[in-house]
């Protein structure tokens, strides 16, 4: 199979409908497997998935170091998508501040990126967070000189409002708004968020699809997750909201089993109903497999009307983010 792609934007960016998201890759989701994540990487590029998902803070830089090395052979048949300033990082990749939107900044952040993702031009660069103490007309000035440049070729933002959307997208056109979004998750659709970008002609991009593991109906218990998985400090996870929210997740396996398909396709298969672009994360290439039969399911529309039901947008209980990165978040 050859996973079909479609327009993201209206800048002239086409991507594969699923990409990959390479976070856990290197951070957050437990121990370290580069030869899988390799393997993983090469599969993906041999199934047609031609978008690839990291950030600067992965690591941090390690996430982009290894993707860089292993799709170096493949550079003209990938699309690499990277972010800058959720964190500020020294040039040893230490933390040394919060979300950074600085022009000066920026212009650093990318010339690292450059180097590590070993290439010259970056496809899709996002400001991962918006920094509250830069207008973002500010910096998508300094972005939009790096597409001058040739350094950039498509800019996108993360976690914005829609306010910030438009503000950005009126100095810089954007390409792609990367927010967290799935069964789970459904803020975009009352915020604002998802009817700005389509009003704007702008592409939807969307990471953790599978609900951060909930809703592929392989994580039982919080002793499915490795003990340095960030998870196990998530508010969803906790100990008060885990139980509720694995039996909200449930529901959708129920669905799923009587359609012969997996929970995560289901629920991929959801989100891409959505008509945006899902970027679910792995470093595994069974389940790079299971995720990628998704992009060719069509879900009729009983079973998009029950799945809305099943999961109310305000049933799922806790913060998508501890305290702290809840701060960072336009909502």
């Amino acid at each position: 199979m050859s996973i079909r792609t479609h327009p993201v934007g209206s800048q002239g960016l086409a991507t594969s409908v699923e990409g990959l998201g390479t976070m856990g890759m290197t951070a957050m989701y437990g121990t370290r497997d580069d030869a899988g994540s390799v393997e993983t990487i090469h599969r993906a590029i041999e199934l047609g998935v031609t978008l690839f998902d990291t950030a600067d803070m992965y690591g941090p830089f390690t996430g982009e170091e290894l993707l860089g090395r292993t799709v170096a052979p493949h550079r003209d048949r990938v699309l690499l998508a990277t972010k800058f300033g959720g964190l500020t990082l020294d040039d040893s990749g230490k933390v040394v501040g919060g979300p950074n939107g600085r022009p000066e900044y920026l212009r650093r952040a990318v010339e690292g990126s450059l180097r590590r993702l070993r290439t010259d031009r970056i496809d899709l660069y996002y400001q991962h967070r918006v920094d509250p103490d830069v207008p973002v007309a500010e910096t998508f000035g300094a972005l939009g000189e790096l597409v001058t440049e040739g350094k950039v070729r498509y800019l996108g933002i993360s976690e914005a409002s829609a306010d910030t959307i438009r503000a950005a997208h009126a100095v810089a056109p954007l390409s792609a708004v990367q927010t967290e979004y799935s069964l789970f998750t459904r803020t975009v659709q009352s915020n604002g968020v998802l009817d700005t970008a389509r009003e704007l002609g702008i592409g939807f991009v969307a990471y953790a699809p599978l609900g951060r593991g909930f809703l592929t109906g392989r994580l039982r218990t919080l002793d499915d997750l490795p003990q340095s998985d960030w998870r196990r400090t998530a508010p969803r996870f906790s100990d008060e909201n885990f139980a509720h929210n694995l039996a909200l997740a449930d529901r959708v396996r129920v669905i799923a089993e009587k359609l012969d398909i997996t929970p995560g396709q289901l629920a991929l298969a959801w989100v891409l109903s959505q008509g945006v672009t899902a970027i679910p994360g792995t470093k595994r290439r069974a389940y790079l497999e299971e995720n990628v039969v998704a992009a060719a399911l069509t879900l009729d529309a009983g079973t998009l009307s029950n799945l809305d039901e099943v999961i109310a947008a305000d049933e799922v209980t806790g913060e998508r983010y501890y305290a702290e990165g809840m701060k960072a978040i336009q909502e």
